[in-house]
């Protein structure tokens, strides 16, 4: 099984800098969306590939026109937080009106009703794990936000299942598809997406591929804008990690 799924965000939603401490700047910032989706959208129309869309409710409320874009085409359409806010740094009160403002900013232009989610940075981690019932209470049936493995703003160690599931706490059920592990002499990392999508060579990225079972690749409209500025404030680590080789992605993509 192959999921291929996008995050729709800007280029300043990077997890590391918090909504709380740039919300104000996010008006001025310059519009760069349109040319990561203009060429997700070609790559998939091309080659007649379906992709999960998981959209941040703000960016629902300023380009509709994207959402619409993506609904008439026939893609599904997700949830992936109003304010790009990490799950586990909220509270379940905080969590659950970000995430109703989302949906409803999302079914306010499809008419549909979400049913699937995925949280910023998979951020739903043992410490929060009250936000499936969260979902449920909210009619989502299905999530992508668990990443079983250690990671700097998400990670979810304990979950021992890096393929689909049923998640069943406290009487509710969701279907998980959690994203998918590669490991290396013991050390679990992702190449279906992010920093190591970039790092990695493309043979090694398709090997990997093609030899797993399943996989759960996630991309975001900046991975396919090279020329995006830079985020001031950023650690060394999470520059790297963000901006490196960006200029290899589509050309893996495709």
């Amino acid at each position: 099984m192959k999921i291929l799924t996008f995050d729709i965000e800007e280029w300043f939603h990077i997890i590391h800098k918090y909504p709380e401490d740039i919300l104000d700047k996010w008006d001025n910032y310059e519009v760069r969306i349109h040319k990561g989706m203009d060429k997700i959208l070609q790559v998939l129309l091309e080659n007649d590939v379906k992709a999960t869309f998981f959209v941040v409710g703000y960016i629902a409320r300023k380009h509709p026109e994207i959402i619409k874009r993506i609904h008439d085409l026939g893609f599904e359409i997700a949830a992936h937080s109003d304010m790009h806010k990490a799950a586990y740094k909220q509270s379940r009160k905080e969590f659950k009106l970000d995430l109703s403002d989302c949906i409803s900013s999302i079914e306010n232009i499809t008419g549909e009703k979400v049913i699937s989610y995925r949280a910023p940075a998979f951020s739903i981690k043992k410490e929060n794990v009250w936000a499936f019932e969260v979902l449920n209470e909210l009619g989502i049936e299905y999530d992508a936000s668990i990443f079983s493995a250690k990671r700097d703003d998400g990670g979810f160690d304990d979950f021992e299942l890096a393929t689909p599931s049923i998640i069943k706490y406290n009487g509710i059920s969701i279907k998980e598809f959690p994203m998918s592990i590669d490991t290396f002499m013991g050390r679990k990392f992702v190449a279906s997406g992010g920093g190591y999508f970039r790092f990695f060579p493309y043979w090694v990225i398709r090997k990997l591929l093609n030899d797993a079972d399943y996989t759960m690749t996630y991309f975001h409209p900046r991975d396919f804008d090279p020329n995006q500025p830079m985020l001031d404030g950023l650690s060394l680590k999470r520059k790297f990690k963000s901006y490196y080789n960006l200029s290899t992605s589509y050309v893996k993509l495709r």
